[in-house]
């Protein structure tokens, strides 16, 4: 293990999606984001629908969508459990895109037959996975 590294696992319920070494990681928190190093004081917070950033042991910037959960850091290690997680480079775009018109549609219908909440929750999941696919700076 380098000098600088922790190991990071995220987990959802159908599968490990990822878990390896890492420099650093910012998470969506219900707060706010969430920077986590080597060292960092143990942790648990909820996550929000969002973007989870992290650079690998070789210095790569990655993304990933994730749709809440939790997060616990202890002993030089961050396990994120969440109820779906994307790789950046797996998710399609324009199926992202197509996602995010229809739920920009139904919140404009003011109807009694539509879930709001349920379509601002598809709309953040959306912008997630979009934002999810972007190159970092």
């Amino acid at each position: 293990m380098a000098e600088s590294t922790f190991m990071l696992e995220v987990v959802t319920p159908e599968r490990i999606l990822y878990r390896d070494e890492i420099q650093f990681m910012v998470a969506p928190g219900i707060e706010g984001e969430l920077g986590i190093m080597k060292n960092h004081a143990p942790l648990v917070a909820a996550l929000n629908i969002g973007v989870l950033r992290y650079q690998t042991s070789t210095g790569a910037a990655k993304r990933m969508a994730i749709s809440g959960g939790f997060m616990e850091v202890i002993d030089n290690g961050a396990r994120v459990l969440a109820e779906t997680a994307e790789h950046g480079d797996e998710i399609d775009v324009l199926r992202a895109k197509a996602a995010k018109e229809r739920a920009e549609k139904r919140l404009e219908v003011k109807s009694e037959e539509i879930n709001h909440a349920r379509a601002k929750m598809s709309l953040q999941r959306a912008i997630a996975r979009i934002r999810a696919t972007e190159k970092p700076i």
